[in-house]
């Protein structure tokens, strides 16, 4: 029997539909179903785009540490509350058109860490772990490899185009996600002069807050015959690094007797003031608030003395902190009034933070926040001259396990469908749904929302293994879930992670991508490289 005729048995028997615009034989229940039917509307709609032309204006999200299974469990959670059963539920960028895999690995890790994931993105280039802004040829802590292996970020591709510039992060903006887009630097941690030795120091290196501050000098030094007016907007945490090591200059909320962490004396806010005098300086919600962006052109805000608070614990910082969605709303008023567009990056850094304290709860409400950002600069910006991209720099050993029935709270004790008690593992325990490989393990703190007390619970110490969760509620806030491995602190993860994008040149991404593709996603859509 040839294959034609098999095909048509099978379409007249209804289990095919029929090529060349014969007759729909689906049965109706089939083709009536809401999920058929949310996937033909999906499918409509993918066929009838078509590619932009070039993007003026390009915003890069990056959820630090937030994994496939992070995005899955937040969406679920986010649905639940609002009252549905979770799973059917979509954050907003889930609904971007395009999508793909991001291979995370760095240059010398198969699991990596924030910087040379960071530096990939902005780059085009994987490099090793703990380098900021260098090629692979550089070596972790050893200044001198930092000269000859600098790389030009995709921010600094826009301000030599005559863009606006701006970096949002709820870390501390010296951290390695947002220092990646800006600084050069052969560790990470060297955020501010107090952190460096004595032989990087005198063989020329900078630590990451004086480059954030001078970074208009030195990206001019770096290159003949440009002229740059430096980043328009930086918000995030890392106070100390920025203020002088003396309580004179402590800001009003801070948490240590001394704010400042800087040796050299320098204050590098009154430095910022001091070069950009039409400058706002905030560093509280009010101040914030105060910053009128249809008349402010540069804003620096430093909200916390070291990273902004947990979305979770937001309201308990004693002099407020704006959230990551009204920062990037801001952000984009601002960055918006240049007619030669712009480039933002917005990082939640918290979501990973949260996690390597075993966390769930701490890191999916930062994973909801950060859908409430995108969702604020799809709302902000034109589809036609935007492109936004959505991603992460690596996941965590954050794991969703058992067969809880539909609906089951995605933080809660598994309970298999038909059952209305949790179920039992083979010790005669109930168990959560998600969970983590390593890390500290169990904590209840009830309803602490601060994620890192969990670090000072059980007198530090990790506390692994089964514990009997009958009477705990595994869905409060301060529950940190069982571990396998005790560590001091959960770890990241190597698989893949997951991009999301839309507007010009959204088309490109596409199947499974290395990391260090985001860039030339970026350098296509925009033409900030001619090929």
């Amino acid at each position: 029997m040839s294959l034609n005729v098999r095909l048509a048995g099978l379409c007249s028997a209804g289990l095919l539909v029929a090529p060349f615009g014969h007759a729909q034989v689906l049965p109706h229940h089939q083709t009536q179903d809401a999920f058929y039917q949310q996937a033909q509307a999906r499918m409509a709609a993918q066929m009838a785009r078509t590619p932009f032309g070039s993007a003026r204006n390009v915003i890069l999200f990056i959820g630090d540490g937030m994994g496939i299974s992070t995005l899955t469990a937040a969406r679920i959670l986010k649905g639940q509350l609002e009252g549905g059963s979770g799973e059917e539920y979509e954050l907003s960028f889930e609904k971007f058109p395009y999508s793909a895999f991001s291979k995370t690995y760095s240059a010398n890790q198969q699991t990596p860490d924030s910087a040379p994931t960071a530096t990939a993105m902005v780059t085009g280039v994987k490099t090793n772990d703990g380098v900021l802004g260098l090629d692979s040829n550089a070596v972790r802590g050893e200044c001198k490899s930092t000269f000859g292996n600098e790389l030009v970020t995709a921010l600094e591709l826009a301000e030599i185009r005559g863009q606006s510039t701006g970096i949002v992060s709820t870390a501390r903006i010296t951290h390695a996600t947002p220092a990646a887009t800006y600084a050069k630097s052969v560790e990470r941690d060297w955020e501010d002069i107090s952190d460096m030795p004595d032989d990087a120091i005198a063989d020329g290196c900078k630590d990451i807050a004086d480059q954030l501050i001078n970074f208009e000098d030195y990206l001019e030094r770096r290159f003949e015959n440009i002229d740059v007016n430096g980043i328009e907007v930086v918000m995030g945490g890392g106070r100390r690094h920025f203020l002088p090591k003396d309580a004179a200059f402590n800001s009003g909320d801070e948490v240590s007797a001394v704010e400042g962490d800087r040796t050299d004396g320098r204050n590098l806010v009154a430095e910022w003031q001091a070069r950009y005098p039409d400058g706002v300086y905030v560093k509280d919600l009010a101040e914030f608030f105060a910053a009128d962006a249809s008349k402010v052109n540069r804003l620096f805000g430093l909200f916390n003395e070291s990273h902004m608070q947990y979305m979770a614990d937001n309201k308990n910082d004693r002099l407020g902190e704006p959230s990551l969605a009204t920062m990037t709303g801001k952000a984009i008023d601002i960055l918006s009034k240049n007619a030669r567009g712009f480039f933002l990056m917005v990082e939640a850094g918290r979501i990973d933070h949260a996690h390597h304290a075993g966390n769930a709860y701490g890191a999916l409400t930062d994973t909801i926040e950060l859908a409430r950002a995108v969702q604020a600069a799809v709302d902000k910006t034109k589809v036609e001259d935007t492109l936004i991209i959505v991603t992460a720099d690596h996941s965590h050993v954050f794991t969703i396990a058992g067969y809880p029935k539909r609906g089951n709270p995605i933080l809660g004790k598994v309970v298999q469908p038909g059952k209305s008690e949790p179920s039992l593992a083979a010790d005669g325990l109930p168990y959560t749904t998600v969970g983590y490989n390593n890390g500290m393990g169990f904590r209840d703190l009830g309803s602490e929302t601060d994620s890192d007390a969990g670090y000072e619970a059980n007198g530090g110490l990790p506390d692994p293994g089964r514990k009997d969760l009958t009477g705990i509620n595994t869905e409060a806030p301060g529950y940190h879930q069982e571990t396998l491995v005790p560590l001091s602190s959960e770890t990241h993860a190597g698989e893949d992670v997951s991009i999301h994008a839309r507007g010009p040149g959204a088309h490109l991404v596409s199947g499974v991508m290395e990391q260090s593709a985001i860039f030339n996603v970026i350098q296509r859509a925009t033409g900030l490289i001619a090929d």
